[in-house]
Protein backbone atom coordinates (compact mmCIF):
# COMPACT_ATOMS: atom_id res chain seq x y z
CA UNK A 1 0.00 0.00 0.00
CA UNK A 2 1.81 3.68 -0.75
CA UNK A 3 0.60 6.58 1.13
CA UNK A 4 -0.98 9.85 -0.50
CA UNK A 5 -0.55 13.57 0.82
CA UNK A 6 -3.63 15.76 2.74
CA UNK A 7 -2.95 18.64 0.71
CA UNK A 8 -2.03 17.61 -2.76
CA UNK A 9 1.13 17.38 -3.98
CA UNK A 10 3.79 19.76 -5.40
CA UNK A 11 6.60 19.38 -7.79
CA UNK A 12 8.97 18.58 -5.21
CA UNK A 13 7.96 15.40 -4.04
CA UNK A 14 5.82 12.01 -5.28
CA UNK A 15 2.65 11.76 -5.66
CA UNK A 16 2.49 8.79 -3.49
CA UNK A 17 5.50 6.78 -1.17
CA UNK A 18 5.68 3.98 0.43
CA UNK A 19 5.21 3.37 4.51
CA UNK A 20 8.51 3.42 4.90
CA UNK A 21 9.51 6.38 3.21
CA UNK A 22 6.30 8.01 4.86
CA UNK A 23 7.54 7.14 8.41
CA UNK A 24 11.12 8.40 7.62
CA UNK A 25 9.80 11.89 5.90
CA UNK A 26 6.63 12.35 7.86
CA UNK A 27 6.51 16.27 6.53
CA UNK A 28 4.51 16.12 3.29
CA UNK A 29 3.63 18.68 0.25
CA UNK A 30 2.66 22.46 1.73
CA UNK A 31 3.24 21.09 4.97
CA UNK A 32 0.67 18.11 4.97
CA UNK A 33 0.72 14.87 6.19
CA UNK A 34 0.86 11.39 4.63
CA UNK A 35 -1.99 9.34 4.48
CA UNK A 36 -3.12 5.76 3.22
CA UNK A 37 -3.87 5.63 -0.22
CA UNK A 38 -7.02 3.30 0.97
CA UNK A 39 -7.65 1.98 3.66
CA UNK A 40 -7.99 -2.15 4.42
CA UNK A 41 -11.14 -3.78 4.49
CA UNK A 42 -11.59 -5.59 7.62
CA UNK A 43 -15.47 -6.63 8.33
CA UNK A 44 -16.89 -9.03 10.13
CA UNK A 45 -15.39 -11.97 8.57
CA UNK A 46 -11.83 -10.66 9.97
CA UNK A 47 -12.95 -9.88 13.36
CA UNK A 48 -15.12 -13.50 13.85
CA UNK A 49 -11.73 -14.68 12.58
CA UNK A 50 -9.58 -13.10 15.28
CA UNK A 51 -12.08 -13.25 18.10
CA UNK A 52 -9.47 -15.22 19.94
CA UNK A 53 -6.53 -14.14 18.59
CA UNK A 54 -3.90 -12.35 20.98
CA UNK A 55 -3.00 -8.89 20.87
CA UNK A 56 0.02 -9.45 18.89
CA UNK A 57 -1.57 -12.26 16.70
CA UNK A 58 -4.26 -9.46 15.98
CA UNK A 59 -1.51 -6.49 15.48
CA UNK A 60 0.45 -8.77 12.64
CA UNK A 61 -2.97 -9.41 10.69
CA UNK A 62 -3.87 -5.93 11.00
CA UNK A 63 -0.59 -5.03 9.50
CA UNK A 64 -0.87 -7.52 6.73
CA UNK A 65 -3.87 -5.80 5.65
CA UNK A 66 -2.17 -2.59 5.14
CA UNK A 67 0.71 -4.51 3.06
CA UNK A 68 2.97 -2.26 4.21
CA UNK A 69 6.90 -2.45 3.14
CA UNK A 70 8.64 -3.45 6.75
CA UNK A 71 10.12 -7.47 6.36
CA UNK A 72 7.91 -9.64 8.79
CA UNK A 73 11.05 -10.26 11.37
CA UNK A 74 10.94 -6.40 11.95
CA UNK A 75 7.47 -6.97 12.39
CA UNK A 76 7.96 -9.55 14.66
CA UNK A 77 10.19 -8.70 17.09
CA UNK A 78 8.44 -4.85 17.02
CA UNK A 79 5.53 -6.84 18.31
CA UNK A 80 7.70 -8.83 20.77
CA UNK A 81 8.08 -5.26 23.40
CA UNK A 82 4.24 -5.76 24.08
CA UNK A 83 6.06 -8.78 25.98
CA UNK A 84 7.35 -5.44 28.82
CA UNK A 85 3.74 -4.45 29.18
CA UNK A 86 1.97 -6.02 32.61
CA UNK A 87 0.26 -9.07 31.02
CA UNK A 88 1.87 -9.79 27.40
CA UNK A 89 -0.74 -12.32 26.73
CA UNK A 90 -3.28 -9.17 27.15
CA UNK A 91 -1.38 -5.71 27.17
CA UNK A 92 -4.71 -3.72 26.78
CA UNK A 93 -7.49 -5.06 29.33
CA UNK A 94 -10.92 -3.80 29.22
CA UNK A 95 -12.59 -3.24 32.30
CA UNK A 96 -16.40 -2.85 33.33
CA UNK A 97 -16.72 0.37 35.31
CA UNK A 98 -20.40 1.07 35.16
CA UNK A 99 -23.91 -0.05 33.26
CA UNK A 100 -22.25 -0.12 29.88
CA UNK A 101 -19.84 1.71 30.36
CA UNK A 102 -16.43 -0.50 29.83
CA UNK A 103 -12.81 1.19 30.04
CA UNK A 104 -9.34 -0.16 27.76
CA UNK A 105 -6.87 0.32 29.36
CA UNK A 106 -4.09 1.83 27.32
CA UNK A 107 -1.16 2.45 29.99
CA UNK A 108 0.20 -1.23 30.92
CA UNK A 109 3.55 -0.13 29.37
CA UNK A 110 6.57 0.62 30.47
CA UNK A 111 5.81 4.37 30.78
CA UNK A 112 2.50 4.15 32.01
CA UNK A 113 0.65 6.03 29.21
CA UNK A 114 -0.81 5.24 26.07
CA UNK A 115 1.76 5.82 24.02
CA UNK A 116 3.80 2.79 24.50
CA UNK A 117 0.97 1.17 22.81
CA UNK A 118 2.65 3.12 19.53
CA UNK A 119 6.01 3.84 20.43
CA UNK A 120 7.65 0.75 21.61
CA UNK A 121 6.81 -1.30 18.44
CA UNK A 122 7.80 2.15 16.18
CA UNK A 123 10.97 2.42 17.65
CA UNK A 124 12.36 -0.91 16.22
CA UNK A 125 10.79 -0.59 12.70
CA UNK A 126 12.19 2.88 12.36
CA UNK A 127 15.74 2.01 13.28
CA UNK A 128 15.73 -1.56 11.30
CA UNK A 129 14.78 0.83 8.58
CA UNK A 130 17.65 3.11 9.33
CA UNK A 131 19.88 0.34 9.76
CA UNK A 132 19.12 -1.04 6.23
CA UNK A 133 19.59 1.67 4.73
CA UNK A 134 22.67 2.78 5.69
CA UNK A 135 21.27 5.91 7.35
CA UNK A 136 21.67 8.13 10.45
CA UNK A 137 18.22 9.95 11.72
CA UNK A 138 17.38 12.56 14.09
CA UNK A 139 14.26 11.99 15.70
CA UNK A 140 12.19 14.94 16.85
CA UNK A 141 9.56 14.26 19.83
CA UNK A 142 7.59 17.46 21.19
CA UNK A 143 5.62 16.46 23.99
CA UNK A 144 2.41 17.15 25.90
CA UNK A 145 3.69 15.05 28.27
CA UNK A 146 3.38 11.50 27.85
CA UNK A 147 5.06 10.96 24.04
CA UNK A 148 8.58 12.27 25.23
CA UNK A 149 9.09 9.16 27.81
CA UNK A 150 7.38 6.67 25.56
CA UNK A 151 9.84 7.95 23.00
CA UNK A 152 12.67 8.35 24.73
CA UNK A 153 12.27 4.91 26.22
CA UNK A 154 11.88 3.29 22.43
CA UNK A 155 14.64 5.00 21.01
CA UNK A 156 17.34 5.11 24.05
CA UNK A 157 20.46 2.82 22.69
CA UNK A 158 18.87 2.11 19.52
CA UNK A 159 21.50 1.77 16.35
CA UNK A 160 21.27 4.67 14.03
CA UNK A 161 19.01 7.32 15.62
CA UNK A 162 19.35 10.09 18.09
CA UNK A 163 16.17 11.95 19.81
CA UNK A 164 15.60 15.56 20.53
CA UNK A 165 12.53 15.86 22.76
CA UNK A 166 11.03 19.42 23.28
CA UNK A 167 8.59 20.15 26.63
CA UNK A 168 7.11 22.85 28.04
CA UNK A 169 8.88 23.37 31.25
CA UNK A 170 6.13 23.56 33.93
CA UNK A 171 3.64 21.38 31.69
CA UNK A 172 3.72 18.69 32.48
CA UNK A 173 3.31 16.38 35.89
CA UNK A 174 6.54 15.96 37.84
CA UNK A 175 6.28 12.18 37.29
CA UNK A 176 6.62 12.85 33.63
CA UNK A 177 8.88 15.32 33.49
CA UNK A 178 11.29 12.99 36.25
CA UNK A 179 10.86 10.00 33.17
CA UNK A 180 12.31 12.39 30.86
CA UNK A 181 15.20 14.38 32.42
CA UNK A 182 16.41 11.08 34.17
CA UNK A 183 17.18 9.55 30.93
CA UNK A 184 21.00 9.15 30.65
CA UNK A 185 21.31 7.48 27.27
CA UNK A 186 23.97 9.49 24.98
CA UNK A 187 22.00 9.36 22.02
CA UNK A 188 19.41 11.21 24.16
CA UNK A 189 18.75 15.03 24.57
CA UNK A 190 15.77 15.97 26.43
CA UNK A 191 14.99 20.15 25.96
CA UNK A 192 12.90 22.13 28.17
CA UNK A 193 10.90 25.55 26.54
CA UNK A 194 9.84 27.73 27.97
CA UNK A 195 6.40 28.06 26.84
CA UNK A 196 3.49 25.64 26.07
CA UNK A 197 2.78 22.42 24.26
CA UNK A 198 2.12 24.23 21.07
CA UNK A 199 4.85 26.10 20.57
CA UNK A 200 7.48 22.73 20.93
CA UNK A 201 5.01 21.17 18.02
CA UNK A 202 4.81 24.37 16.35
CA UNK A 203 8.95 24.09 16.41
CA UNK A 204 9.14 20.37 15.11
CA UNK A 205 6.69 21.02 11.81
CA UNK A 206 9.20 24.18 11.32
CA UNK A 207 12.02 21.86 11.86
CA UNK A 208 11.13 19.43 9.55
CA UNK A 209 9.72 21.49 6.71
CA UNK A 210 12.92 23.47 6.95
CA UNK A 211 15.49 23.23 4.03
CA UNK A 212 18.22 25.14 5.93
CA UNK A 213 17.86 22.86 9.43
CA UNK A 214 17.99 19.67 7.12
CA UNK A 215 21.08 21.01 5.32
CA UNK A 216 22.82 21.61 8.39
CA UNK A 217 21.86 18.32 9.39
CA UNK A 218 23.01 16.77 6.23
CA UNK A 219 26.40 18.02 6.64
CA UNK A 220 26.66 15.82 9.58
CA UNK A 221 25.33 13.09 7.54
CA UNK A 222 21.97 12.72 9.47
CA UNK A 223 18.41 12.56 8.33
CA UNK A 224 15.61 13.72 10.05
CA UNK A 225 12.10 12.26 10.81
CA UNK A 226 9.85 12.48 13.85
CA UNK A 227 8.20 10.82 16.82
CA UNK A 228 4.82 12.10 17.08
CA UNK A 229 1.56 11.55 15.58
CA UNK A 230 2.64 13.91 12.30
CA UNK A 231 4.17 10.49 11.51
CA UNK A 232 1.52 7.41 10.50
CA UNK A 233 4.05 4.82 11.98
CA UNK A 234 2.06 5.79 15.08
CA UNK A 235 -1.07 5.78 13.93
CA UNK A 236 -0.97 2.65 12.05
CA UNK A 237 -0.35 0.93 16.04
CA UNK A 238 -2.84 3.51 17.20
CA UNK A 239 -5.60 1.24 14.95
CA UNK A 240 -5.21 -2.33 16.77
CA UNK A 241 -6.22 -1.45 20.33
CA UNK A 242 -9.54 -0.23 18.90
CA UNK A 243 -10.32 -3.46 17.09
CA UNK A 244 -8.42 -5.43 20.46
CA UNK A 245 -11.14 -3.85 22.33
CA UNK A 246 -13.97 -3.97 20.42
CA UNK A 247 -13.16 -7.81 20.30
CA UNK A 248 -12.44 -7.63 24.09
CA UNK A 249 -16.31 -7.29 24.87
CA UNK A 250 -17.11 -9.96 22.35
CA UNK A 251 -15.09 -12.12 24.70
CA UNK A 252 -16.75 -10.75 27.86
CA UNK A 253 -20.29 -11.46 26.33
CA UNK A 254 -20.64 -7.89 27.19
CA UNK A 255 -22.19 -7.16 22.96
CA UNK A 256 -22.50 -9.35 20.39
CA UNK A 257 -20.77 -9.27 17.09
CA UNK A 258 -21.80 -6.51 14.75
CA UNK A 259 -23.23 -4.69 17.76
CA UNK A 260 -22.37 -0.96 17.58
CA UNK A 261 -20.68 0.79 20.05
CA UNK A 262 -19.45 4.18 21.23
CA UNK A 263 -15.43 5.18 21.05
CA UNK A 264 -15.65 7.95 24.06
CA UNK A 265 -12.01 9.45 23.90
CA UNK A 266 -9.76 12.07 25.69
CA UNK A 267 -8.54 14.23 23.00
CA UNK A 268 -5.27 16.53 22.47
CA UNK A 269 -3.49 15.69 18.92
CA UNK A 270 -6.36 13.91 17.90
CA UNK A 271 -4.03 10.35 16.64
CA UNK A 272 -6.62 8.49 19.05
CA UNK A 273 -9.25 9.35 18.00
CA UNK A 274 -7.90 9.16 14.10
CA UNK A 275 -7.63 5.57 15.04
CA UNK A 276 -10.94 4.78 16.06
CA UNK A 277 -11.66 7.01 13.19
CA UNK A 278 -10.03 4.47 10.98
CA UNK A 279 -10.98 1.52 12.57
CA UNK A 280 -14.54 2.26 12.19
CA UNK A 281 -14.00 3.59 8.43
CA UNK A 282 -12.49 -0.49 8.00
CA UNK A 283 -15.22 -2.57 9.76
CA UNK A 284 -15.20 -1.74 13.30
CA UNK A 285 -19.24 -1.81 14.11
CA UNK A 286 -19.32 2.13 15.72
CA UNK A 287 -22.28 4.10 16.43
CA UNK A 288 -19.85 7.23 17.08
CA UNK A 289 -17.19 8.39 17.97
CA UNK A 290 -17.20 11.04 20.76
CA UNK A 291 -14.20 13.35 21.73
CA UNK A 292 -13.59 14.22 25.41
CA UNK A 293 -11.80 17.13 26.26
CA UNK A 294 -10.81 19.74 29.05
CA UNK A 295 -10.96 23.41 29.08
CA UNK A 296 -8.50 23.55 26.00
CA UNK A 297 -11.85 22.79 24.12
CA UNK A 298 -11.41 23.43 20.50
CA UNK A 299 -12.42 20.22 19.22
CA UNK A 300 -15.36 20.73 20.85
CA UNK A 301 -16.27 24.05 19.28
CA UNK A 302 -14.94 22.03 16.15
CA UNK A 303 -17.41 19.66 16.21
CA UNK A 304 -20.45 21.73 17.88
CA UNK A 305 -20.32 25.02 15.79
CA UNK A 306 -17.55 23.39 12.82
CA UNK A 307 -15.64 26.61 13.30
CA UNK A 308 -11.84 26.13 14.43
CA UNK A 309 -11.20 29.50 16.10
CA UNK A 310 -7.73 30.27 17.62
CA UNK A 311 -7.80 34.26 17.00
CA UNK A 312 -8.33 34.98 20.97
CA UNK A 313 -7.16 31.41 22.37
CA UNK A 314 -4.45 30.49 24.20
CA UNK A 315 -3.09 27.36 26.08
CA UNK A 316 -4.78 26.78 29.60
CA UNK A 317 -2.84 24.98 32.37
CA UNK A 318 -5.27 22.27 33.47
CA UNK A 319 -5.37 19.26 35.69
CA UNK A 320 -5.23 16.79 32.45
CA UNK A 321 -2.47 18.48 30.77
CA UNK A 322 -1.51 16.18 28.42
CA UNK A 323 -4.28 17.53 26.56
CA UNK A 324 -3.54 21.09 27.02
CA UNK A 325 -3.01 21.77 23.36
CA UNK A 326 -5.12 23.96 20.79
CA UNK A 327 -3.86 22.73 17.46
CA UNK A 328 -4.40 18.94 17.04
CA UNK A 329 -2.84 18.07 14.24
CA UNK A 330 -4.64 14.82 13.17
CA UNK A 331 -7.77 16.60 12.38
CA UNK A 332 -6.76 17.43 8.97
CA UNK A 333 -6.28 14.06 8.36
CA UNK A 334 -9.72 13.55 9.32
CA UNK A 335 -10.80 17.05 6.94
CA UNK A 336 -8.77 15.33 4.03
CA UNK A 337 -10.55 11.89 4.36
CA UNK A 338 -13.69 13.56 4.12
CA UNK A 339 -13.56 16.60 2.17
CA UNK A 340 -10.38 15.90 -0.13
CA UNK A 341 -7.09 17.79 -0.48
CA UNK A 342 -7.77 21.39 -2.08
CA UNK A 343 -10.57 21.77 0.77
CA UNK A 344 -7.78 20.42 3.50
CA UNK A 345 -5.50 22.49 2.35
CA UNK A 346 -7.57 25.88 2.07
CA UNK A 347 -8.52 25.31 5.67
CA UNK A 348 -5.37 24.52 6.59
CA UNK A 349 -3.62 27.75 5.16
CA UNK A 350 -6.13 29.45 7.09
CA UNK A 351 -6.08 28.12 10.52
CA UNK A 352 -2.00 28.85 9.31
CA UNK A 353 -2.95 32.42 8.17
CA UNK A 354 -5.97 33.96 10.46
CA UNK A 355 -5.63 31.43 13.19
CA UNK A 356 -9.44 30.27 12.16
CA UNK A 357 -11.42 28.31 9.67
CA UNK A 358 -15.00 27.91 9.14
CA UNK A 359 -16.80 24.29 7.83
CA UNK A 360 -19.70 24.62 5.68
CA UNK A 361 -23.21 23.60 6.51
CA UNK A 362 -22.61 20.46 4.73
CA UNK A 363 -19.27 19.76 5.80
CA UNK A 364 -20.23 20.25 10.10
CA UNK A 365 -23.12 17.59 9.15
CA UNK A 366 -20.93 15.19 7.75
CA UNK A 367 -18.44 16.02 10.36
CA UNK A 368 -21.22 15.01 13.02
CA UNK A 369 -22.03 11.87 11.32
CA UNK A 370 -19.63 10.37 13.28
CA UNK A 371 -18.11 12.71 16.00
CA UNK A 372 -19.72 14.10 19.04
CA UNK A 373 -18.26 15.97 21.79
CA UNK A 374 -18.21 17.95 25.02
CA UNK A 375 -15.72 19.35 27.50
CA UNK A 376 -15.01 18.56 31.36
CA UNK A 377 -13.14 21.00 33.67
CA UNK A 378 -10.81 20.37 36.11
CA UNK A 379 -13.39 20.62 38.95
CA UNK A 380 -15.70 18.16 37.73
CA UNK A 381 -13.17 15.67 36.87
CA UNK A 382 -12.03 15.64 40.12
CA UNK A 383 -15.50 15.40 40.99
CA UNK A 384 -15.86 11.93 38.82
CA UNK A 385 -12.71 10.96 39.83
CA UNK A 386 -13.88 10.35 43.34
CA UNK A 387 -17.64 9.83 42.42
CA UNK A 388 -16.03 6.61 40.17
CA UNK A 389 -13.70 5.57 42.80
CA UNK A 390 -16.53 5.65 46.39
CA UNK A 391 -19.08 4.30 44.27
CA UNK A 392 -17.38 2.01 41.55
CA UNK A 393 -14.11 0.89 43.02
CA UNK A 394 -12.42 2.05 39.96
CA UNK A 395 -9.32 4.16 40.40
CA UNK A 396 -8.90 6.95 36.93
CA UNK A 397 -6.39 9.80 36.03
CA UNK A 398 -7.72 12.94 35.15
CA UNK A 399 -7.76 12.35 30.98
CA UNK A 400 -10.04 9.50 31.41
CA UNK A 401 -12.18 11.32 34.18
CA UNK A 402 -13.10 13.69 30.42
CA UNK A 403 -14.67 10.63 29.16
CA UNK A 404 -16.82 10.37 32.23
CA UNK A 405 -18.98 13.41 31.48
CA UNK A 406 -19.23 12.75 27.69
CA UNK A 407 -20.49 9.34 28.49
CA UNK A 408 -23.51 11.50 30.06
CA UNK A 409 -23.74 14.08 27.76
CA UNK A 410 -23.30 12.52 24.35
CA UNK A 411 -23.75 8.83 24.79
CA UNK A 412 -27.27 6.59 24.17
CA UNK A 413 -27.29 4.66 27.71
CA UNK A 414 -28.64 1.48 25.78
CA UNK A 415 -25.48 1.67 23.75
CA UNK A 416 -22.29 0.32 25.32
CA UNK A 417 -18.97 2.34 25.51
CA UNK A 418 -15.73 1.72 25.07
CA UNK A 419 -13.76 4.88 27.07
CA UNK A 420 -10.18 4.72 26.56
CA UNK A 421 -7.68 5.76 30.11
CA UNK A 422 -4.29 7.14 28.34
CA UNK A 423 -2.63 7.18 31.73
CA UNK A 424 -2.11 5.31 34.90
CA UNK A 425 -2.70 7.11 38.10
CA UNK A 426 0.80 7.22 39.04
CA UNK A 427 0.99 10.04 36.47
CA UNK A 428 -0.98 12.39 37.91
CA UNK A 429 -1.18 11.57 42.01
CA UNK A 430 -1.41 15.40 43.11
CA UNK A 431 -4.59 16.00 41.37
CA UNK A 432 -5.78 12.20 42.42
CA UNK A 433 -5.00 13.26 45.93
CA UNK A 434 -6.69 15.83 45.97
CA UNK A 435 -10.22 14.51 44.64
CA UNK A 436 -9.68 11.01 46.62
CA UNK A 437 -8.52 12.90 49.85
CA UNK A 438 -8.74 16.65 49.86
CA UNK A 439 -4.75 16.82 50.05
CA UNK A 440 -3.56 19.97 48.70
CA UNK A 441 -0.19 20.51 46.79
CA UNK A 442 0.82 17.35 48.05
CA UNK A 443 4.42 16.31 46.05
CA UNK A 444 4.67 13.73 43.42
CA UNK A 445 5.96 10.87 46.13
CA UNK A 446 3.59 12.11 48.94
CA UNK A 447 0.39 11.78 46.22
CA UNK A 448 1.60 8.42 45.67
CA UNK A 449 1.95 6.83 48.87
CA UNK A 450 -1.65 8.35 49.54
CA UNK A 451 -3.40 6.56 46.81
CA UNK A 452 -1.57 3.88 47.35
CA UNK A 453 -2.70 3.63 51.02
CA UNK A 454 -6.84 4.89 49.99
CA UNK A 455 -7.13 2.73 47.12
CA UNK A 456 -4.80 -0.74 48.54
CA UNK A 457 -2.57 -0.50 45.17
CA UNK A 458 1.01 -0.61 45.07
CA UNK A 459 3.22 2.17 43.25
CA UNK A 460 4.81 0.35 40.11
CA UNK A 461 8.44 0.11 40.85
CA UNK A 462 9.22 1.64 37.67
CA UNK A 463 7.32 4.95 38.70
CA UNK A 464 8.78 4.70 42.45
CA UNK A 465 12.23 4.48 41.56
CA UNK A 466 12.08 7.89 39.43
CA UNK A 467 12.57 9.56 42.59
CA UNK A 468 16.17 8.23 43.55
CA UNK A 469 17.40 8.84 39.59
CA UNK A 470 20.11 11.82 38.86
CA UNK A 471 18.67 14.22 36.79
CA UNK A 472 21.11 14.12 34.37
CA UNK A 473 18.84 16.52 31.30
CA UNK A 474 18.90 19.61 32.45
CA UNK A 475 18.88 21.77 29.59
CA UNK A 476 15.93 24.93 29.62
CA UNK A 477 15.81 27.38 27.21
CA UNK A 478 13.76 29.93 25.04
CA UNK A 479 11.77 28.25 22.17
CA UNK A 480 14.03 30.61 19.90
CA UNK A 481 17.21 28.60 20.93
CA UNK A 482 15.59 25.23 19.80
CA UNK A 483 17.49 24.69 16.64
CA UNK A 484 20.73 25.85 17.82
CA UNK A 485 20.86 23.75 20.98
CA UNK A 486 19.52 21.00 18.90
CA UNK A 487 22.71 20.96 16.39
CA UNK A 488 24.74 21.66 19.74
CA UNK A 489 23.89 18.30 21.38
CA UNK A 490 24.59 16.44 17.80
Amino acid sequence: MNFIQTRGCDATRAKSVTFSEAILNPIASFGGLYVPENLPELGEAFLNEHLNASYKELAAAMLGRFEIDIEKNVIDEALKLYDKFDNPSNPVPVVKVKENLYVSELYHGPTRAFKDMALQPFGVVLSSIAQKRGEHYLILAATSGDTGPAALETFKNRANVQVACLYPDGGTSDVQRLQMVTEDAKNLKVIGINGVFDDAQNALKRLLASSEFKAALQEKNILLSAANSVNFGRIIFQIIYHIHSYLELVRQSAITMGEKVYLNVPSGNFGNALGAYYAWKMGLPVEKIIISSNENNVLTRLIKTGKYDLRDAHVVNTTSPAMDILKSSNVERILYDMFGFERTRELMQDLESKNFYELSSAELTELQKSFDADFCTGDEGKAYIKDTFDNNGYLMDPHTATCMKSYETCSNPAIKTIAYSTAEWTKFSPVIANALTGEVDAQDIVALESIAKEAKLSIPPMIKELFGKEIVQKTVIEKEDIEKEILKFL
